[in-house]
């Protein structure tokens, strides 16, 4: 059976000039890592400016008052309050309380909306809303029209300042309309990494022209999936398809701060079902004892050899020097051990089991 071609953002041909190495990922050909690597793209990341192509994301467009519409049905979080200019994270959930994507609200005016999905799940997204959507509301993909261009890490307000007039004013989870050489864009102030970051949605068409705009500056260095991961597990940040996905509740990814059950939305019923009597399994997240990291698929025991649980994301940590691994384990399993072993048939591995965050020391909110 053949593969269906890998789609290409519109920086495709830059990440090949700067010698990227490209890879599948969510059906889309992105870069993993420059030539420089890994460890130099992190220490960029924690302690400079480093800028990410994140223009695989989906962009959706709604408009109409936020219950009249559906759409506050859609999402766990509540955003019929949510103020103009803010951002909000939450889910679109299944009826059986499983995480169809995680997502984040944009309100741009008091009945318009834009929400941000995952660029594996945009076709899915998009009919999942327009199922749910009422005729009161009106729905836009504008995924293939929009780059999502990210800038992370402790200098980011200063590269963007000089780029971007007045974007010091953003705090964190709020956005605003700025001109940006030459266009009108949204700038958003959310974050992935754990550090200061900006998120700039710019014209398809266009954005070879912001993108070599934000690397001129000597402080900046680009940076690759590969690290992105590495810095999220860092900061214990989920990722669809790992600690999210249609089997794996909110609730169970322990993620219930981002869930309103004061309201009603799809799911609503399974998941203040499965809250009040426990869910099957937990979240654990743990440090390896030695350099060696734990990988998804790597299963988690208890200290007596039973298997307990499965990994399912895990990496080296340049910030800690450690392994780092997130997985569920049973509900069984709930005597809160502060010791795990992780691993496979041929190798098993010593853990301690810690409180998220793994990296604490991250500008965040700066």
């Amino acid at each position: 059976m053949s593969q269906s071609p890998l789609f290409r953002t519109p920086l495709y041909d830059v990440h090949l000039k700067l010698g990227a190495k490209m890879v599948p990922f969510g059906g889309w050909e992105m870069p993993l890592q420059y030539p420089e690597g890994i460890l130099k793209e992190h220490d960029a990341n924690r302690k400079g400016c480093s800028v990410f192509d994140c223009s695989h994301m989906g962009e959706f467009l709604i408009e109409g008052d936020a219950q009249a519409s559906g759409l506050d049905g859609i999402v766990t979080q509540s955003i019929a309050a949510q103020p103009v200019g803010t951002c909000r994270y939450g889910m679109a959930l299944n009826p059986q309380g499983g995480t169809i994507d995680d997502l984040i609200v944009y309100r741009l005016a008091p009945e318009k909306w834009m929400v941000v999905v995952n660029a594996s799940n945009i076709g899915k997204d998009a009919a999942h809303f327009r199922a749910h959507l009422t005729s009161r509301s009106k729905f836009t993909d504008i995924s293939a029209a929009t780059a999502k261009i990210d800038v992370q890490g402790p200098l980011a307000r200063d590269v963007m300042k000089a780029i971007v007039p007045g974007v010091e004013r953003l705090e964190h989870y709020t956005f605003g309309v700025f001109p940006v050489l030459g266009e009108d864009v949204i700038v958003s102030r959310t974050g992935y990494t754990g550090e200061l970051g900006y998120e700039i949605y710019y014209p398809w068409d266009k954005a070879e022209r912001i993108w070599s705009a934000i690397i001129a500056d000597r402080r900046v260095r680009p940076t690759g999936l590969g690290v992105r991961d590495v810095l999220r597990i860092e900061v214990s940040y989920p990722l669809y398809g790992h600690e999210l996905s249609e089997d794996i509740s909110p609730v169970e990814a322990g993620l219930k701060r981002f869930v309103d059950l004061n309201k009603e939305f799809i799911g609503k019923a399974s998941l203040a079902k499965s809250s009040g009597e426990g869910s099957g399994r937990r979240i654990v997240h743990f440090i390896s004892q030695n350099r060696r990291a734990p990988r998804q698929g790597h299963r988690i025991f208890s200290l007596d050899g039973a298997p307990v649980g499965d990994v399912v994301s895990g990496t080296f940590s340049p910030a800690l020097g450690v392994g780092i691994g997130i997985g569920f384990i049973k509900k069984e399993f709930t005597d809160s051990p502060k010791e795990i072993i992780f691993g496979d048939e041929k190798l098993k591995l010593a853990a301690q089991v810690v409180a998220r965050p793994f990296y604490k020391d991250g500008t965040l909110k700066a």
